[in-house]
């Protein structure tokens, strides 16, 4: 994906973003999408700008369009993350002030942010959801008194829903918003990955039992919402 990044920030053009997964036929990524401005964003990410303040994390920043988005809001200590370096260039050829090449885990860009922001099934980075404690856990160090994480996700129960509108999820004990992905872009082909999808109500549980509270702010239009998740 950094590659597609850097190519488009660079060219305005870029080859084909193929989407490779177990579980769906291929796919593309339009990377044209990974630049968009927030008047072409949906309404869950508009959402999540209009309600960031104060100190930011933007995390999983990708092309920077959401950092950026902020920036031209006037927030002026907003941080950028990406796992990717080339993506980390892409953004600082565009005007992100400050972004870093890290890892959400386990590196160390600070602390003390108001806001988390997660955006794009950002909550995905949890990979499986036996990470997502993990995942909660570590946005409690980084949130100040007071701060908030909005992020959003995707429910998958459609994937198993018939014509009649039952849901039927398959009986193993994999839970159904796990994914298995791998991006390939010419010749060049990532390893896998997994990312998490992951329903309000499953938040909701895990995040109380975190210490936290998840709150649905908005939902979009397509088993997609917005969360705001606070320590109690």
């Amino acid at each position: 994906m950094g590659l597609a990044i850097q190519d488009f920030a660079r060219r305005g053009r870029s080859q084909k973003l193929r989407v490779l997964s177990s579980m769906f036929d291929e796919d593309e990524m339009p990377v044209h999408n990974l630049f968009r401005t927030e008047a072409e964003m949906p309404l869950v990410e508009r959402t999540a700008l209009a309600l960031s303040q104060g100190r930011v994390l933007d995390v999983g920043a990708g092309a920077g369009c959401h950092t950026l988005a902020l920036q031209r809001r006037g927030l002026d200590d907003v941080t950028a993350i990406d796992i990717s370096a080339l993506s980390v260039e892409a953004m600082r050829e565009r005007g992100v002030r400050q972004a870093l090449c890290a890892d959400f885990f386990t590196d160390d860009f600070g602390s003390g942010f108001d806001t988390l922001l997660m955006l794009m099934n950002g909550l995905g980075i949890a990979g499986t959801l036996d990470r997502l404690p993990a995942l909660l856990s570590r946005c409690r160090e980084l949130l100040a008194d007071g701060g908030c994480v909005l992020a959003d996700s995707t429910d998958l129960c459609y994937l198993f829903e018939d014509e009649a509108g039952h849901v039927e999820f398959p009986e193993d004990d994999t839970y159904y918003g796990e994914v298995d992905y791998r991006m390939v872009y010419g010749r060049h082909r990532g390893p896998v990955f997994h990312w998490l999808y992951v329903d309000f109500d499953t938040l909701c549980r895990h995040a109380a039992e975190a210490g936290m509270q998840a709150e649905l702010v908005v939902k979009g239009t397509h088993y997609d919402y917005l969360a705001r998740i606070k320590r109690k």
